[in-house]
């Protein structure tokens, strides 16, 4: 009888926007066809869940009720989140692994490997709290 292995899901976050600036055409190629080779790998075998560039601009909402609306994202060109891949695999050190592989890294991408939390923070909080108290904590968060 097998078990089944539980996963965990992870995101990877690409770092840096204008890493390949200096490539010559054949470099931009080759680092292009390794990034899609590399994604459809992990897609195809089921450990990639998703995966999207971003776009460099977009807008932040902050404020009480959203009333604030600024053009955005300000960071830094090499921290900038440029896009992400979401895994579904056995641990971290998979995740990880999987992040050492990214064509990039030779070039200044840097990759943050991060846990996808089963529950918000503060609605894990709230829980906590309420539960002190014995009251039920609210569902939406």
């Amino acid at each position: 009888m097998s078990q089944e292995i539980q996963k965990s899901d992870y995101m990877l976050l690409f770092r840096g926007t204008t890493w390949d600036k200096d490539l010559s055409p054949e470099q931009l190629q080759k680092v292009v066809s390794d990034w899609y080779n590399w994604f459809d790998g992990l897609t195809n075998d089921g450990r990639a869940l998703s995966g999207h560039p971003l776009m460099s601009e977009g807008k932040i909402v902050s404020g009480k009720k959203g009333r604030i609306v600024a053009d955005g994202p300000f960071a830094e060109s090499k921290e900038a989140i440029a896009g992400y891949f979401y895994l579904r695999v056995a641990d971290l050190d998979e995740a990880l692994e999987i992040a050492r592989q990214c064509p990039g890294l030779e070039y200044g991408t840097a990759v943050e490997v991060r846990p996808v939390a089963e529950m918000c923070a503060v609605k894990a909080r709230a829980l906590e709290h309420s539960s002190h108290r014995g009251e039920l904590a609210p569902t939406a968060v």
